[in-house]
């Protein structure tokens, strides 16, 4: 089963082009706030109308401007998570899930079941004000899965939760994924959630597609400047090209070796961890003395902000190293590893030209 997406609409500020196939399994939709993901999921839900495009769920078309096709949402078969569960506050726990089954047959005995795969079997006769905020998106996600949705959808549906029930939700959202073998579209702009939950990764800036493909594809060639901020890389700068295997970081005062062609980028990144302390003695490429211009304690690592001898700003790079690794010292030598170099392109100049089942090919 695969849901394809090819739409476009006209937004306030900017035009939302988007096309993508998410096939079984969780694909995430990240950027920030604005960039037009909520308005994607509402397309494909039926709630907005694009202005033109194609949308199709196993083949059955849900919208489609130039045959004039479009199901209202009761007709998609889609199931949509949002930030706040939306559960009628006059109804219990119970009753907001039996609503959602759509065999009346089986209500009892499908309620029953999604109130113990959800784990609110405890609250089930209790209405939404006098359940906590992860029980009631527990309960909004049961209400979900009780209308055997062919995609789910779902708008950052963690957003309001704190640390520790976001973990127990993604973990029952994670397998109700799986169970239903279906396709699902996650909208986040958080990148470890998007990670953790996803197969798949798009990344969206003022509606366009910047990346698409599968996770760890993504992460390690993010292609813009905002891809690159947006699946956390900390150390970007704008370059001057050398030659076809070589650039200047400008903020940084380096001229760097890297793995890839280098024309047409305008700025590089390396991500925090992939910096390595080096021997004083070290010949290996990209290998600098740097100040310790400040370290900053986390939980379970260290970052140390190095300015590199070179450098005639005030920019820093950050090295995150597990705490029993850094001896603290007021310089150090480091290496970038060429291939541990992203390079970015200016993320207004950008959009993906290919992706995962384009209509055109």
């Amino acid at each position: 089963m695969a849901l394809v997406v090819d739409i476009e609409k006209q937004l306030a500020l900017f035009p939302l082009q988007v096309q993508f196939e998410a096939k079984e399994g969780m694909l995430a939709l990240l950027g920030a706030s604005g960039c037009g993901k909520s308005m994607t999921l509402q397309c494909i839900a039926g709630i907005q109308k694009p202005d033109r495009g194609y949308i199709a769920l196993d083949g059955r078309v849900l919208f489609d401007s130039k045959r004039h096709i479009n199901l209202p949402p009761q007709q998609r078969r889609v199931g949509f998570l949002l930030q706040q569960g939306a559960l009628f506050p006059n109804f219990t726990v119970r009753q907001n899930i039996a609503c959602g089954v759509r065999d009346k047959g089986k209500r009892k005995a499908v309620t029953d079941a999604l109130l113990q795969q959800v784990h609110l079997e405890a609250v089930a006769d209790k209405y939404p004000g006098a359940i906590s905020g992860g029980e009631q998106q527990r309960a909004a996600l049961a209400r979900v899965l009780a209308n055997e949705p062919e995609v789910l959808l779902l708008d950052e549906p963690f957003s309001a939760l704190d640390t520790h029930l976001r973990f127990q939700l993604e973990q029952l959202v994670r397998e109700s994924v799986r169970q239903l073998n279906r396709p699902a579209v996650l909208v986040s702009h958080n990148r470890d959630e998007a990670f953790r939950l996803a197969d798949h990764l798009a990344v969206l800036y003022r509606g366009h597609l910047e990346a698409l493909g599968e996770k760890h594809a993504v992460f390690q060639d993010p292609r813009t400047v905002n891809g690159a901020r947006l699946t956390g890389c900390k150390n970007i700068s704008p370059v001057e090209r050398i030659d076809s295997r070589h650039v200047r970081a400008l903020d940084w005062g380096l001229d760097l070796e890297v793995s890839g062609e280098t024309a047409g980028i305008t700025h590089v990144g390396i991500r925090m961890h992939d910096i390595r302390p080096a021997p004083d003695d070290a010949q290996a490429p990209n290998t600098f003395l740097c100040k310790t211009v400040e370290e900053v304690e986390n939980p379970f690592s260290i970052t140390i902000l190095l300015q590199p001898e070179q450098c005639k700003t005030m920019k820093t790079i950050g090295m995150e190293l597990p705490k029993d690794q850094w001896c603290p010292r007021p310089s150090c030598r480091v290496q970038l590893p060429p291939e541990a170099i992203l390079l970015l392109r200016d993320s207004e100049d950008r959009a993906i030209t290919h992706q995962r089942g384009d209509r055109s090919q």
